[in-house]
This record gives structure tokens, C-alpha cells and sequence, in this order.
């Protein structure tokens, strides 16, 4: 019986520094399952370069886990080694996949400056080199003292690298590419390629079969069940085609994985899955835009469009849907914070359907402190569960008003009881006639959200009359009278 995934990205940015994060995972867990979560992103689990306030980011040690008193600390922001293995332990004895956030992109927090001859950019439009090639004082050793070479050997030198945001000899901040260095990955502002800390240099074959030998070690060690991959349009798509192949091959682990490409695109989309040889599924960043500019619209949004160029639309196996996440939450660069009210209308929308892969996000879930945001907990716990036990069978759309619309899941004979009828409106609410199928004829159905008070009785055709308020969303499944 195949049941339904659903997938939970158990972090946000502004989670408190106190070391408890695995801890509170590992108690969760339990409850995750009963929701239908099957699948939890991480943040990344490695040492950032600000010890046990980094996010992890900032990456420094991909190999300390929390385990090494490395930038003054032995725990991560999240916990100790110890603590992330426990909650992993805990999630696999609970069937739920773990996926671990990784960033290949960049490094920071050397351990050591070296002179090298670099090209000074334009940090606002690198397109444009603003000076000729002069040395450098840049910070490009990375040796690990607190870790003395245990699990690897490896020590990064400047030849690793293909650009630097610091110049030591100046003690300047400077965005520089070195000498010699070229990239092709897009990065939103120009032709070369940079997003933060010591840039890495991708096309180095040193580079490349170090992060191959570290994935293995860490998907060894952790038992991690696949990669979200951070910063992805800052790293070709062919790199992560070879990488994720040799990963698997030599693991023998089939490592699912999705890539945080920020593009609201479509078409931009596609051409990275394409050029990643769809060896990875990508977040449904033009989705994410679809709500937020519904939210925003305030009831005069065309409902009958939200799919229209979407990843989910285009390519749903692909598909990683989400309403926000960590980039999107209010105080961040690519903040776009879908209104609460729209909230609910959202996540049904990629919790109910057939087509995507869900991802719920903790600051809607558990909320966010520093902006005193409660979360939706209650509700979303309802749509997971819904999604879990009833959102099965042939799917039949009803996107036919602008501000009201629906659809049907006939259920299927695995799940008892399933099947549903969803309606939702940004405006002044109605009735909607919809087909879910003849083998409900004399059924009746009731709003679980609790827009209507009162069940409605399915005809013989197979049909019923589905009411929604204003600005909401109701879901009917069946409940017979007693």
C-alpha cells in the first residue's frame, strides 16, 4: 500500500542558539509520524565558522558534526554529534527518511591566509572588474587543527577556491575572483560566479573527490537518506549529475534529493533540472510566488491561474512544493511571507492534491519568536492528517471561477474511508457542484474545517453540493449521521 509523502523542513532561521534542536526533533518524532510527515529536511549538521550561533551556513568543518571544540565550541547551534545520531536513530524507528541541508558552494572561517593574485569585482554587478590582477592576502587554508585529520586529511588550499569576500593584506572586505579562476554558475547579479566566504573552485577534481569521499562518510555515518542542496544556482547542474551518481553508486542508497535553485522561472527551472539530468528535484519556487501574490492580492486574484507556470504543473515528479520556508520568513533576502490569512488555503492546495512533493515549514508550524508568529499547528496537523488517510483516488478539478475553486479525490480501496472534496475562495465564498464519484451515492459528507455546520447528501450521479466561506478553505469527507 502506498501511502502518501509528506515532507517537514524542521528549521527556520531564527531558531534560539541553545544546542536543543536534535533533542526536541528526537521528541517530536513520534508525533511527526502520526501526522503523515514521512520525510524531515534538516539544517546543515556541520560546524559553522561562528562555532555554536552559526547556522550552519557558514560552513566550516563538513566533517564536525558537533563532536570537535572547533571555533570555540564542540556543539553546533543544534546540538552535539550525539544528539543529531540519537534523533536520526529516532526518526528511521518512526519510518521517517532524513534529509540533511548541505553546502557545497562555499567556506568560511580559514585557519590561514595565503598571497595569491586576484582580479577585484563590482559586489553590486559583478559583470564588471573594477581592477587589475594584484596579490592578495586571502583566506583560503582550511587545515582543521581542533580535528587533527581525523576521518580526512584534506587540507584546502587556495587552489580550491575561485573567489574570496576578504582581503587580509588590506583587511578589507573586497569580492575577488583569482587569477586564473573561471565559473559558469549563475549567481542573480552577473557573470561571475559568488555568493559568500571563500568561494569554491567546482570544476577542481581535488574538490570533487573530496566532497564524493565526505558524502559517503557522512551517509555512512549519519544514515542520512538523501541531500537538500543549498545555494543550488550557485552550482552547475552537471556538477551535481556526476556527484549524486558516484554518491550513490558507491553507497548503494538511492539518496533522494531536491535543490534550493531560487528562480521563480519556470523555464529557468527546468533548464537546471535538465542540466542536472533531473538526477535532483528542485523547490517549486514559482509556485511559492503564485501565493504570495495571491495573499496579496487580496481576493482579487485569478484562483483558475495559481498552477499556471509552476514547476508542479510542468514537471510534478520533480516537484518540491512549499508556501515559505527560511529564505522567505520576514527579515531575510528573499523575503516574500505568503499572508497568514491566505495560509490555509495554500496548504491544502499542495497538501491535498496528486501532483508534488509537500514540504510544510516549521515557522508555519511551530511558529517564529522574533516575530511573534504563533504558527499554524492545529491546521496543519488537520491537513496532514487528511493528506495521510483520505487524499487518494482519481483527482477531478473544478478551476472554473476566479475566485472560487476546487476539486475531488475519489479515494481508492487502501485507505478506508478516503477520498474528499476541497474548496477554497479568496473571495466571497458559494457552493460548488462537483463530481467525486458514484460510489458515494447516499453518502454523506461534512466540512471537516468547519465552514458549514451541517452535512450534505451525495446524489445519484455521484455529485454534491460543496459550500466554502469567504477567504477559506473547506474540506467534506465522509461522516454518516448517527
Amino acid at each position: 500500500m502506498v501511502e502518501n509523502g509528506t515532507l517537514m523542513q524542521y528549521f527556520e532561521w531564527n531558531l534560539p542558539a541553545d544546542g536543543k534542536l536534535w533533542k526536541n526533533l528526537a521528541q517530536d518524532a513520534a508525533k511527526l509520524m502520526q501526522n503523515g510527515v514521512t520525510g524531515v529536511w534538516l539544517p546543515p549538521a556541520c560546524k559553522g565558522a561562528e562555532g555554536a550561533s552559526d547556522s550552519g551556513f557558514n560552513v566550516y568543518d563538513l566533517y564536525d558534526l558537533g563532536e570537535f571544540r572547533q571555533k570555540g565550541s564542540v556543539r553546533t547551534k543544534y546540538g552535539t554529534k550525539k544528539d543529531y545520531l540519537a534523533a536520526i536513530d529516532e526518526l528511521h524507528d518512526k519510518k521517517i527518511n532524513v534529509y540533511a541541508d548541505v553546502v557545497l558552494d562555499h567556506k568560511s572561517g580559514a585557519d590561514g591566509v595565503e598571497s595569491v593574485s586576484a582580479s577585484e569585482f563590482n559586489e553590486k554587478s559583478t559583470y564588471q572588474m573594477i581592477g587589475e590582477d594584484k596579490v592578495i592576502g586571502a583566506c583560503t587554508k582550511f587545515a582543521f587543527p581542533g580535528r587533527k585529520g581525523k576521518y580526512s586529511d584534506f587540507v584546502w588550499n587556495w587552489t580550491h577556491f575561485g573567489g574570496i569576500d576578504w582581503d587580509q593584506k588590506k583587511v578589507k572586505q573586497t569580492i575577488s575572483q583569482l587569477t586564473g579562476k573561471e565559473t559558469d554558475a549563475e549567481d542573480g547579479k552577473g557573470s561571475f560566479d559568488y555568493l559568500m566566504g571563500s568561494d569554491i573552485d567546482l570544476s577542481n577534481r581535488e574538490v570533487y573527490e573530496e566532497f564524493v569521499r565526505w558524502a559517503v562518510w557522512y551517509v555512512n555515518t549519519a544514515g542520512i537518506d538523501g541531500f537538500c542542496l543549498d545555494a543550488a544556482k550557485h552550482v552547475p547542474g552537471s556538477f551535481y549529475r556526476e556527484f549524486l551518481n558516484e554518491v550513490r553508486r558507491v553507497t548503494g542508497k538511492e539518496l533522494f534529493s531536491v535543490g534550493e535553485y531560487w528562480n521563480g522561472d519556470v523555464n529557468v527551472l527546468s533548464e537546471y533540472l535538465a542540466s542536472a539530468n533531473a538526477e535532483t528535484s528542485v523547490l517549486d519556487v514559482a509556485l511559492h510566488y503564485r501565493f504570495y501574490d495571491a495573499s496579496r492580492a487580496k481576493g482579487a486574484y485569478d484562483l483558475r491561474r495559481i498552477f499556471d507556470g509552476t514547476l508542479v504543473d510542468r514537471d510534478p515528479m520533480h516537484a518540491v512544493t512549499f508556501v515559505d520556508n527560511h529564505n522567505t520568513q520576514p527579515g531575510q533576502p528573499a523575503e516574500s511571507w505568503v499572508e497568514e490569512w491566505f495560509k490555509p488555503l495554500a496548504y491544502a492546495l499542495i497538501l491535498l492534491r496528486k501532483d508534488g512533493y509537500p514540504c510544510v515549514f516549521y515557522g508555519d508550524y511551530k511558529g517564529i519568536a522574533n516575530d511573534r508568529y504563533k504558527g499554524e499547528k492545529a491546521l496543519l496537523d488537520k491537513l496532514m492528517k487528511l493528506r495521510k488517510q483520505k487524499a487518494y483516488g482519481p483527482q477531478h478539478d473544478y478551476f472554473d471561477d476566479p475566485d472560487c475553486i476546487g476539486w475531488t479525490r475519489e479515494g481508492d480501496e487502501d485507505h478506508k474511508d478516503s477520498g474528499m472534496a476541497v474548496v477554497l475562495s479568496d473571495g466571497k465564498g458559494g457552493t460548488k457542484r462537483m463530481y467525486i464519484g458514484r460510489q458515494f451515492a447516499g453518502a454523506h459528507f461534512s466540512d471537516i474545517m468547519g465552514n458549514a455546520k451541517y452535512n450534505i447528501k451525495i446524489d445519484n450521479e455521484g455529485c454534491g453540493e460543496f459550500y466554502v466561506n469567504r477567504g477559506a478553505v473547506a474540506v467534506w469527507v465522509r461522516k454518516e449521521p448517527k
